[in-house]
């Protein structure tokens, strides 16, 4: 069966491209930005904007931790580095976000301090959102129906595309 792309490479490039500048245009005067991707396309998709980030803006620090979690039941939630997250940009990164129940859950560790900002970012929103959770960097929105899935490709250290099923 043919896959339904939605995206390719080059096009998930350009939009991490866009993404990463808007990163840096929201977060200006910022000296440091946390980039906390959900494993584990997320943690590739941050690594990917990570690398964006420095090639844009070299004084900037990015430290990268990866948020461990069951998207079925996510109670139990393991983050890769621990820190005091006070005072600190946060930006939680997944590869789609689809009723931002996940998003919900994977800021909470963060909330036991008091962080200057939490963000989030997505390659792919869906618009079927359960939960009160704004994507704030999108790279591509859709409108799906409830029985549609979104699946995004990763090889390696690359994000090959996504597609809809």
């Amino acid at each position: 069966m043919a896959r339904n792309y939605i995206l390719d490479k080059d096009s998930v490039a350009r939009k991490l491209q866009r993404i990463a500048y808007e990163i840096i245009e929201n977060n200006i005067d910022e000296k440091q930005i946390i980039l906390a991707g959900i494993r584990e396309n997320g943690s590739v998709i941050a690594r990917n904007i990570e690398k964006l980030l420095c090639s844009i803006k070299s004084d900037i620090v990015i430290w990268n931790i990866d948020i461990a979690l069951d998207k079925k039941s996510p109670h139990d939630i393991k983050l890769s580095g621990e820190t005091d997250f006070t005072d600190k940009v946060i930006i939680v990164v997944d590869d789609v976000a689809n009723s931002g129940r996940t998003m919900l859950y994977a800021i909470k560790p963060f909330l036991a301090y008091l962080p200057k900002k939490i963000q989030t970012l997505a390659l792919v929103e869906r618009t079927h959102k359960a939960y009160p959770v704004k994507t704030d960097y999108v790279g591509l929105s859709v409108n799906t129906t409830l029985q549609e899935h979104i699946f995004v490709e990763v090889e390696g250290d690359v994000v090959t595309g996504a597609y809809l099923e």
